[in-house]
């Protein structure tokens, strides 16, 4: 089985992590996908990266995106690095 994940992540609790994406990621790392929680995503920098729900036009990832149990979504690759805030909920 590949445990391979597209980001580098450290936790500061367990329902908090950081994440890290390299602009050097092959697009079809990045899938669309489902969450087992509902999330709270937090952009850290300045970036060009996008994100996208099931349907919906890609917007600019920026600000904080809550993401809902089971919606489907995904990230679109920018140029630059990206770092989030997740905040996982019960």
């Amino acid at each position: 089985m590949n445990n391979y994940l597209p980001f580098e992540e450290s936790w500061i609790s367990d329902k908090i992590s950081l994440r890290s994406f390299s602009p050097d990621l092959i697009d079809e790392e990045l899938k669309w996908h489902i969450d087992m929680e509902d999330r709270v995503v937090e952009i850290l920098n300045d970036n060009d990266w996008k994100f996208q729900f099931d349907d919906q036009l890609p917007i600019k990832m920026e600000g904080t995106i809550e993401i809902k149990k089971g919606e489907w979504h995904r990230i679109i690759k920018g140029s630059t690095p990206l770092n989030v805030k997740i905040t996982r909920s019960t």
